[in-house]
């Protein structure tokens, strides 16, 4: 193998593709006006704000102002789920404590978001299991449900094991309940989706989901870092939740990343002109070749190094994901060995990288403390390559065996 870096963490990240960089960079310095200024400058930045706007409404199948620029999916999150808070309390007929379900292996923030209007009391909150699989029960879901519950919120992908939830089923099930309440028209409960690892591989239109409220990232699709999108459909009671100018149809106080929006309005673009020259959908996009890597790579693992496991379901998952978990193997010393070798990977989320404690969304699976730390994420992309897995599975082979060598070592020591 050349000298040249193995990536194999695109759920993490991915690197800015040519294309949007190219797009970015007039309005770096030459296109530099603020969105918001009436000038020609300003409106030169607000024509690139109103051309992303556009692209990204179009791949979701909404209108052009239901669509809410953030920096992210974190805060477009926040946004949804404080927002409706907000916006639940502030009008005076709502006299009982709200309710929202999640589940529990959301992304940290959602997770987070939920348990902080939990402890200031403004709601209560149901986080439901998953099964072994990695997958969540619609009918256990259908089954929380209470009166009171104004939010159901469930990430579509999950961003360490990869597995998809049946949001569309979700959406059906919500759609009907709403359609059952008889006292007058009611909106409750609403439907959230963290989609920020599903845009590259399934259907994101927000009409066939049934969602009210998605979020993602432009740095998930090639797009840059600090920049995301919070699609709120119409009529939908949410409020801002920081204060300061008008952005955003008033729903996001603060200056436009123009660059950054531009750069997320093409990456968009990207993907929607590959879905138009394929006539068997969005799932079949650049995903089935990296679906064939992908399948390649956990039949040799799980058949070549002895006592390796595949986290979650190996159908119901995002075709460039593959979540392990060994035996007798730290993962920390794994990862480490790794990028000694030129590989990158992950053992979880790179939120939580820093973090001591296993994965929550591992332990969600029922998996011990110690299984749980023995896990590696290794997520492909567009730029992996076959021969790139091939020189991975190589030197995990190697890699592994000198560990158990080592951990063995340390037993047979301490036991004497």
């Amino acid at each position: 193998m050349p000298k040249k870096k193995i990536y194999l963490d695109y759920a993490a990240t991915t690197p800015v593709s040519k294309e949007v960089l190219k797009e970015m960079l007039p309005f770096f310095s030459e296109k530099f006006g603020n969105a918001m200024s009436v000038h020609s400058f300003g409106q030169e930045a607000l024509e690139a704000v109103d051309l992303a706007r556009e692209r990204v409404a179009n791949f979701f199948g909404a209108q052009i102002g239901e669509i809410i620029f953030a920096s992210g999916a974190t805060e477009a999150n926040n946004l949804a789920i404080k927002g409706l808070i907000k916006s639940y309390y502030a009008d005076p007929k709502n006299k009982i404590k709200p309710h929202i379900i999640t589940t529990i292996f959301e992304h940290h923030c959602v997770l987070n978001a939920c348990k902080a209007v939990e402890k200031e009391n403004l709601a209560e909150i149901t986080y439901l299991p998953i099964g072994k699989d990695g997958i969540i029960n619609p009918t256990q879901l259908k089954k929380a449900i209470k009166k009171n519950t104004i939010l159901i919120s469930v990430m579509y992908v999950n961003n360490e094991i990869g597995t998809v939830q049946p949001i569309e089923t979700i959406g059906k099930i919500i759609q009907k309940i709403r359609q059952s309440k008889t006292e007058g028209k009611t909106l409750y409960p609403l439907f959230h989706t963290d989609a920020a690892q599903a845009i590259n591989y399934f259907d994101c239109d927000v009409k066939k989901l049934g969602v009210d409220l998605l979020s993602m990232s432009a740095h998930k699709i090639y797009g840059p870092k600090g920049v995301g999108v919070l699609y709120i459909k119409k009529g939908t009671p949410i409020k801002h939740i920081q204060d300061g100018g008008d952005q955003e149809f008033k729903m996001r106080a603060g200056t436009h990343n123009v660059p950054g929006i531009v750069g997320l309005g093409k990456a968009i673009e990207l993907i929607n002109s590959q879905l138009a020259t394929l006539p068997t959908g969005r799932q079949a996009r650049n995903s089935q070749r990296i679906l064939k890597l992908r399948n390649y790579l956990i039949k040799k693992v799980l058949k070549e190094i002895s006592k390796a496991y595949l986290n979650g379901s190996k159908i119901k998952r995002s075709p460039n994901n593959a979540s392990f978990r060994f035996d007798n193997v730290e993962g920390e010393g794994l990862l480490l060995s790794l990028d000694i070798e030129g590989i990158a990977v992950s053992t979880g989320s790179a939120c939580s990288s820093g973090a001591l404690e296993p994965s929550h969304v591992l332990l969600a699976l029922g998996l011990k403390h110690e299984q749980a730390h023995g896990s590696l994420r290794v997520t492909l992309g567009k730029e992996t390559t076959k021969k790139e897995i091939d020189f991975f599975i190589k030197k995990l082979k190697e890699i592994i065996q000198r560990l158990r060598k080592i951990s063995g070592g340390v037993l047979k020591d301490f036991n004497s």
